[in-house]
């Protein structure tokens, strides 16, 4: 069995309600039906305003009671043969004079109570359910009416009331379980107390009412017929590029709903949610349209953002004052005087400091609010604790909805920056733990500016491929492949970048795949590749002509670092960690960068300076905008920053080198560190980029080593060699202890002048607390001169170095 709801524009008039007739016609040679209907288009807004105008004494009420019942009379002409008119024509002017005698009474009472409006307002979907059910009568005589008010039973809070799901499952399926008829024809919206009173399920309900049915007789699939072809990624009178959504999860469809997507009424899933009974959304005008499917299954290849949603005339209420901070109890008391009320709050964000708290109402309710909440929190106002709640009205909530968002990262910067690129002021910010839903408050008159860019930033980016070729797969290669292969979806789908790893080499294999290198056994299949051969893999990399092609050097090696100027001439942009070639003759240097700029092929190596910290990219936007550095003052070694940090009294010298080796933060070969050779690359990178002229023979290198250290030629000798000397290294240690000092590896810049070595760094110092393996640069310019621009962060480690490479390949992605 299948449960059918047409809303009111679906049977607005006789000629919707013929459409509507000839899709139940249709699914009923196939299932037996059970069909809801909403109101006549409009006509509950008639029923409304008429017991508005009753209530006020505004005899005009009588004229908007004419207009519902021609409306109903002429609808019901058009759809029944003259010859079978007369009694239905009867009956539906008793049920017209019915409402007649209650307007009657409000107006002779000057009142309208939440009771009497319930009953007014179901007149709409009772009237609609019968002609409906007469007209298809005439079609099909295998149909029958059931007034809903029968099944359905609530509590008494008239309005919005609340089902009483155990008694109305039961007469629900005691009823069908008796009634064979191929179709059951009820009115939605409406139900009823245990008392008999008349009460309805809240605006919109029609949804409700369907999903109760079917979720009592385990329905195969709820359908609900509306004007549109299904949920969009927009809303498509607003924005003309809104997408149909094919598929959408319950708690997907739940947060769209309720966030404006008024295809759905928001509460119409939880009954058939706890049955998995799917839910189609279809179109009575466009019945051959796909509609949008919502159930428990999540496709895996949507897209992050399912859709972007909104609801209109929403009011901002604001408490705030010093009376808040650390007193329990405040929000409790302001959500208790909300519910007092029955005012439903739709947003909510509080600041961390506690000193204040937003919520997000309907207009309608906004001056009842702050009048009930000033009475509330009255007290607090005259001691200047709390200050009176403030109200913003006209304003509106975007909401970014999708059930994969909560596993990726940046959605939330992503939004906030397209809407302030585009001059759209957020007021308020909420997001849940669930993070399904990112919510925005923002100014009324924005909402179409708002919802069209949010709409072309998330749905209608082209994406940009990236070719990789990838020298270099060893510690720090290996965290950068898992981490492509981590980020790869979320590259394609957020930042609109398909990266693609082209070939892999290490010292012995190389691999090549024109179509992408599977990522998930990358190591294996490299194993299998061909012996490696770097000028066979310059020569691959030109033939295949990739567009966005980037070779990526995670190597130390200086014949791999002279293979860049190859590539840059190919067009084939070069990104970096190994320091050879930025720290080569000033000549060299100056070259791959001019021809960087020659062949457009972008040269980076942010990691060649503190790993992933973005030391060097700062330095590029000191100078490009008019900047210049007189003092840098660093710390560079993340190697030696750690092996100093663990080398005391407990630790020798030689057992925290070898630990920093095992945990990756020193070179295959460490004396490379120890020396300081590679610390006088990093100034001398830092020097060149600050628009010095230098070269690495004009920093002075004083080396803490013994010159037998220095002279080792294998990893063997010179470890050995660590032991030997094992004393000196103590007295290193003792002397830093008796100055109160910390040692440090420092490198500095002034005057035209370099040197790295070994300092000992008293309490006083921006150094001294530098801990584990955390890199440290302080820039001196023209305009940070007393205090200077600082940066900080792990400067040593396989996976924040990968990240380093890896930001440099998206900033490609991004030019």
């Amino acid at each position: 069995m299948k449960v059918l709801k047409f809303g009111g524009t679906s049977v607005a008039n006789a000629q919707n309600i013929k459409l509507v007739l000839e899709i139940v016609e249709q699914k009923a040679k196939d299932d037996q039906l059970v069909v809801v209907v909403s109101a006549l288009s409009k006509v509950t807004d008639l029923l409304q305003s008429a017991a508005a105008k009753a209530a006020a004494n505004d005899e005009s009420f009588r004229e908007v009671v004419a207009e519902i019942e021609k409306k109903h009379l002429d609808t019901l002409k058009e759809l029944i043969p003259v010859s079978e008119q007369s009694s239905l024509l009867s009956h539906v002017k008793r049920i017209i004079n019915h409402l007649e005698t209650l307007l009657d009474g409000c107006f002779l009472l000057g009142e309208l109570s939440p009771r009497t409006a319930d009953t007014i307002l179901s007149f709409g979907e009772l009237l609609s359910s019968y002609i409906i059910a007469q007209a298809y009568k005439q079609i099909n005589n295998d149909a029958v009416y059931k007034d809903s008010r029968e099944l359905i039973k609530t509590n008494t809070d008239f309005g919005k009331a609340a089902v009483n799901f155990e008694v109305s499952n039961q007469l629900i399926q005691e009823y069908f379980a008796q009634n064979e008829a191929k179709i059951n024809i009820l009115p939605g919206f409406i139900a009823q107390t245990l008392d008999g009173i008349t009460s309805t399920l809240g605006r919109g309900g029609s949804d409700y009412t369907a999903a109760i049915i079917a979720g009592a007789i385990d329905a195969e699939q709820l359908e609900i017929w509306t004007d549109v072809n299904g949920m969009f990624t927009a809303n498509p009178k607003i924005v003309k590029q809104a997408q149909p959504i094919a598929n959408i999860s319950y708690q997907e469809a739940m947060e769209l709903s309720h966030f404006g997507a008024k295809v759905l009424y928001p509460p119409t899933i939880q009954p058939v949610l706890r049955k998995n009974i799917p839910i189609l959304i279809k179109n009575t005008f466009e019945p051959e349209a796909v509609g949008t499917l919502i159930s428990d299954t999540v496709v895996a290849k949507d897209s992050v953002v399912k859709g972007i949603s909104h609801i209109d005339h929403i009011s901002l209420v604001t408490l705030e004052g010093p009376g808040m901070i650390g007193v329990a109890g405040s929000s409790r008391r302001l959500f208790e005087v909300l519910s007092q009320e029955k005012i439903n709050v739709i947003f909510i964000t509080q600041a961390s400091s506690e000193h204040s708290i937003c919520i997000g109402i309907l207009n309608s309710d906004a001056d009842n609010a702050e009048a009930a909440i000033n009475r509330a929190f009255e007290i607090e106002i005259a001691q200047n604790k709390i200050d009176p709640c403030y109200v913003e009205k006209d304003l509106c909530i975007i909401a970014l909805v999708g059930e994969n968002m909560k596993n990726h990262q940046g959605l939330s910067g992503r939004m906030f920056s397209t809407l302030g690129k585009n001059n759209v002021n957020i007021r308020a910010i909420a997001q849940g733990a669930s993070e399904r839903n990112i919510s925005t408050v923002i100014n009324e008159r924005d909402v179409k500016k708002a919802l069209n860019t949010l709409h072309e930033n998330f749905f209608e980016e082209n994406t940009k491929q990236l070719n990789l070729f990838v020298m270099g797969v060893g510690n720090v290669g290996e965290k950068f492949i898992e981490q492509i292969h981590n980020q790869k979806k979320f590259l394609k789908d957020n930042l609109k970048i398909n990266v693609r790893v082209i070939a892999l080499s290490n010292s012995r294999k190389m691999l090549f795949d024109e179509d992408g290198i599977s990522l998930k056994e990358w190591q294996a299949d490299l194993d299998k590749g061909e012996p490696a051969d770097k000028e066979a893999f310059i020569t691959r990399a030109k033939e295949l002509n990739l567009r966005n092609s980037i070779f990526v050097d995670i190597t130390a090696n200086a014949s791999v670092s002279e293979t860049y100027e190859q590539f840059l001439k190919q067009s084939i942009a070069v990104v970096t960690c190994n320091k050879i070639a930025c720290s080569s003759a000033y000549d060299n240097y100056k070259k791959l960068k001019s021809l960087s700029r020659q062949y457009n092929a972008p040269f980076l190596f942010e990691t060649n300076v503190g790993a992933g910290l973005p030391i060097i990219d700062t330095v590029k936007n000191l100078i490009a905008s008019g900047d210049k550095v007189h003092k840098i003052q660093a710390v560079l070694s993340g190697s030696l920053n750690f092996i100093f940090n663990n080398f005391d009294k407990n630790n020798s010298f030689h057992d925290v080198v070898k630990e920093a080796g095992v945990q990756g933060f020193t070179e295959p070969d460490p004396k490379i560190d120890l020396s300081g050779i590679d610390v006088a690359r990093k100034i001398l990178i830092l020097i060149r980029e600050s628009g010095y002229e230098m070269d690495i023979d004009a920093i002075a290198n004083e080396s803490f080593l013994p010159a037998e250290c220095l002279a080792t030629t294998n990893n063997e000798d010179f470890f050995a060699s660590l032991i030997k000397h094992a004393a000196h290294f103590e007295g290193i240690y003792q002397e830093a202890l008796a100055k109160d000092s910390r040692l440090k590896y420092v490198a500095q810049f002034e005057n035209g002048k370099a040197s790295v070595g070994l300092q000992f760094i008293p309490k006083d110092h921006p150094f001294y607390n530098l801990e584990g393996k955390d890199n440290i640069v302080l820039f001196y310019t023209d305009r940070y001169v007393d205090q200077p621009l600082l940066i900080k962060g792990a400067g040593a480690g396989a996976a924040v170095t990968a990240s380093g490479i890896f930001a440099d390949v998206i900033r490609i992605g991004n030019i």
